[in-house]
């Protein structure tokens, strides 16, 4: 019998991982279908082909990426810690990576198009949220997969990390959320009151990304999905801390 997890978290924990890969996935191939079939496709030549990479970096990578990496403790609850860790930066890096991409697009796209950057309240939200996601796992590899942080300064910041992580996962989605209002509004804003094709299909992906923010949110927040407690790991980095502690310490 699982000691540390009752039955509920057992029973439901693989379904509801699964619907937020239903979701994310969906909302990455709709964000695709909108910028491909409506809005001409993809390109890197400064055109307006080029700027349709950004919703999609920027979904694939703040969004389902960013997601996908919180819940490695979740779902692989029984597995080394290290190798968790080391899974949970990984992805990042892959989010980091896309959201890259997405950011050069639209600047790069603005630059050939004689566009001004940074005037609205998306562009705030949305590079405010790329400059926090940087930090966050800049900070993450610091404290905790490569840790130049004491024990207890990395116990401190845990309780932080966590919840800035929650944080920046609100605030990706609530970037898109207003980029899909500031696209449709100047794509087909004569004819969005019209229920258009393109306009169902946009709303439709803004409401996707909401369904999977709060079934993010609430696997994050339940404890009885939590990471059971595995004593033979804290001892082990306790050993760990001491040794290079001891190592480093200087010699009286």
């Amino acid at each position: 019998m699982d000691e540390c997890g009752p039955y509920p978290r057992r029973t439901t924990l693989p379904w509801v991982v699964g619907l937020t890969q239903v979701l994310g996935l969906t909302s990455v191939v709709l964000t695709g279908v909108w910028m491909g079939r409506y809005r001409g496709g993809f390109a890197w030549d400064g055109s307006a082909k080029e700027f349709n990479l950004h919703p999609l970096c920027m979904v694939l990578g703040l969004v389902f990426l960013q997601g996908d990496a919180i819940l490695v403790y979740r779902v692989f609850r029984n597995e080394p810690k290290r190798n968790v860790k080391l899974l949970h930066g990984v992805i990042h890096l892959f989010a980091l990576i896309f959201t890259i991409v997405g950011i050069v697009a639209v600047f790069d796209f603005h630059r050939a198009s004689k566009i001004p950057d940074m005037y609205s309240l998306h562009s705030w939200c949305g590079i405010a949220t790329v400059v926090l996601f940087c930090i966050q796992w800049v900070l993450g590899l610091m404290f905790f997969l490569f840790p130049v942080a004491s024990a207890w300064l990395r116990a401190m910041y845990l309780p932080l990390h966590v919840f800035c992580g929650i944080v920046l996962l609100v605030m990706a989605i609530g970037s898109c959320l207003l980029g899909i209002t500031e696209k449709l509004l100047f794509s087909i804003m004569s004819t969005y009151s019209q229920f258009t094709a393109e306009g169902v299909l946009a709303n439709c992906l803004g409401a996707v990304l909401v369904c999977f923010g709060v079934l993010m949110i609430f696997i994050i927040t339940n404890e009885d999905y939590r990471r059971p407690h595995h004593p033979e790991e804290e001892a082990l980095s306790v050993h760990f801390k001491t040794l290079t502690e001891g190592a480093s310490s200087p010699t009286p």
